[in-house]
């Protein structure tokens, strides 16, 4: 494929705004592994030509305690069908609207064994890797743990 079929592809596709009850529903269809958020801030969808949603990204606090500075914002959930170039488009979407709103910086993981282009893509730099394991049972309080959170995870930071 050359240059200007993928810009052409790209033009294709645009940011159009969604609540965030409809983007969990789209989350519910197509996120492999995690569920619905139950708490957000902000969502965004990326459609195409035809104005059918392709994609979607919610943003909200982030869930670790020690990041939640209130200039801080996770990208919590990211689900597409597929589509091309629509996961890079939906991070620098939520990003510059982060930005817009005043936040200074913005987080998001992944699980270790997935790709990692649309993140470099979108200018986030790996800033850790966890070792995988429960982040909130302990000794004296069990919690019940989905087998999604006991994986190793790269947590990726973007900072304006």
């Amino acid at each position: 494929m050359e240059k200007t079929e993928r810009t052409e592809e790209k033009a294709q596709l645009q940011i159009v705004p969604i609540s965030i009850k409809n983007a969990n529903d789209f989350v519910k269809k197509w996120h492999r592994h995690n569920s619905p958020v139950k708490v957000a801030r902000f969502a965004c969808a990326v459609s195409d030509k035809k104005g059918e949603i392709r994609g979607v990204a919610i943003v909200g606090t982030p869930n670790a305690r020690n990041l939640t500075d209130g200039f801080t914002v996770e990208i919590l959930r990211v689900a597409t069908d597929g589509t091309r170039n629509a996961c890079s488009i939906l991070y620098g979407a939520c990003c510059r609207a982060s930005k817009a709103l005043g936040y200074r910086r913005v987080y998001t993981y992944t699980l270790h064994t997935e790709s990692q282009s649309s993140l470099k893509a979108s200018g986030f730099t790996l800033d850790s890797v966890s070792a995988g394991g429960s982040p909130w049972s302990t000794a004296k309080r069990k919690r019940k743990n989905q087998e999604i959170s006991m994986v190793k995870k790269n947590r990726w930071v973007k900072i304006f």
